[in-house]
C-alpha cells in the first residue's frame, strides 16, 4: 500500500505528527483583531493565561506574548527552524544582534547550530482592520556532525520562491510552492550549507500544494527509504491513491510510489514534508535537540553560563515600528530587503 498511515490532525495550534528528519511541525492560523498602539490586540485579554495562551479563544492565541502575540526570547540548539509565513508578519530578533521583519509569503530558515536565542513576535500592524496571521513552523534535525555549527539564518523572500503551476487533462490547476526540493523542472532556493537539506541524497522537500476543485495531480516519486508526510490542512475531502479521505488528516506515504491526488468539489491545500531519515539517536528536551542525554545536559549548562551570547535587546519581545517594511539585518551587518516584483511593461 502506498498509504502507510492516516491520522486526524489535532486542533490548531497543536503540533502535527512528523517523521525523521523532521522533528516538529505546527500550523498557526490566527484571526487576530486590529492592533492597538503597541501592536497588540485591540481586544480584551481577560480570561487568557498570559505567558502561555494557546487557547485559540475568539480564533487567536497570545502564545507566550503578554503584549504582542508570539514567542519572546528563547534558546535553541542542535536543529533548524523553517518558518513559512503565508499571511501576516514576524518580527525576529536574536542573540547575535541580527533582526528582521518578514512575512506575506516569505520564509526564514534558521540554523540554530551550537546555540542561539531568538524571539518571534507577531506585530498587529493594522490599526483599522483585522490582522490575520498564518504560518507553518517546521523543525528539521541536524546531523551530529553539524549540530554545533555557527548559528545563522537565511531569508527566502516570497518573489524568490518558485512555484510549479500545472493543469490536468480537464484544465484544472495545481500549484506547488517549493521551499526545498524540486517538483519537476522547478528548483527551490539553496538551503543553508550545514542543513541536511543541502545533501542531494537526502531528497528533502518542503512544498505547499493547492489543488483546484476536482483537480488531479501526481506526486513525483523519490527513492525508496525516503520518508514522506502529506498534511491535508483544509476541511475539504481529498482522494489519495484512490482512497477517499476527509480533510484535516496527516498521511504517511511511501515516497517511491507515484501517488495521484484528486481534490473534491472544493479546492484543497496540503503541506508535504519529505526527506531521507538521518537515522541517528535523538535526545530532545525543551528547546534543545542533540544525540545523547549528556549533550542535552551540556546544552543547558552552556546556556546557563553563556546565554548563547546574551541578549542585546532592551526587552524580551522586541518589535519594529508599525510602518517598517520587510527587511533583514544579519549578524555581520549585511542588510537585505525583498526583491521588487517585476511588472510587465516597467
Amino acid at each position: 500500500m502506498a498509504i502507510l498511515d492516516v491520522s486526524p490532525l489535532p486542533p490548531s495550534p497543536s503540533p502535527w505528527p512528523t517523521v525523521d528528519p523532521f522533528l516538529f511541525c505546527v500550523h498557526h492560523d490566527d484571526a487576530f483583531p486590529a492592533g492597538d498602539e503597541r501592536m497588540g490586540p485591540r481586544a480584551s485579554l481577560a480570561e487568557r493565561h498570559l505567558g502561555s495562551d494557546f487557547s485559540a479563544k475568539d480564533g487567536w492565541s497570545m502564545y507566550h506574548g503578554r503584549v504582542v502575540p508570539g514567542f519572546p526570547s528563547h534558546p535553541h540548539r542542535g536543529f533548524e527552524t523553517v518558518s513559512l509565513v503565508r499571511r501576516g508578519l514576524i518580527d525576529h530578533s536574536d542573540s547575535m544582534g541580527a533582526t528582521a521583519r518578514y512575512g506575506q509569503g516569505d520564509v526564514q530558515w534558521m540554523t540554530a547550530g551550537r546555540g542561539i536565542v531568538h524571539s518571534e513576535m507577531f506585530p498587529l500592524v493594522n490599526a483599522d482592520r483585522a490582522n490575520p496571521t498564518e504560518l507553518f513552523q517546521i523543525w528539521l534535525n541536524l546531523p551530529a556532525a553539524h549540530k554545533m555549527v555557527e548559528p545563522h539564518f537565511t531569508m527566502f523572500w516570497a518573489p524568490e520562491i518558485p512555484r510549479l503551476v500545472s493543469s490536468d487533462d480537464e484544465g484544472r490547476s495545481t500549484e506547488v510552492l517549493a521551499v526545498a526540493g524540486a517538483p519537476g523542472d522547478v528548483r527551490a532556493p539553496s538551503p543553508p550549507p550545514a542543513s541536511w537539506a543541502s545533501r542531494p541524497e537526502a531528497e528533502l522537500a518542503i512544498w505547499t500544494i493547492r489543488l483546484a476543485a476536482h483537480a488531479r495531480w501526481t506526486l513525483p516519486t523519490a527513492s525508496e527509504g525516503v520518508n514522506r508526510m502529506l498534511y491535508s490542512f483544509t476541511d475539504h475531502p481529498l482522494t489519495v491513491d484512490g482512497q477517499e479521505l476527509p480533510g484535516r488528516v496527516a498521511i504517511h506515504l511511501e515516497a517511491h510510489r507515484p501517488i495521484t491526488l484528486v481534490a473534491g468539489a472544493r479546492s484543497t491545500e496540503l503541506l508535504m514534508l519529505q526527506g531521507r531519515p538521518i537515522g541517528e539517536p535523538v535526545a530532545h528536551h525543551g528547546p534543545f535537540v542533540m544525540n545523547t542525554d549528556q549533550e542535552i545536559r551540556q546544552a543547558y549548562a552552556d546556556y546557563r553560563s553563556t546565554g548563547f551570547g546574551g541578549w542585546p535587546w532592551d526587552r524580551p519581545d522586541p518589535v519594529h515600528p508599525r510602518d517598517e517594511h520587510r527587511f533583514a539585518i544579519h549578524a555581520d551587518g549585511h542588510q537585505e530587503r525583498p526583491p521588487r516584483k517585476v511588472v510587465p511593461g516597467d
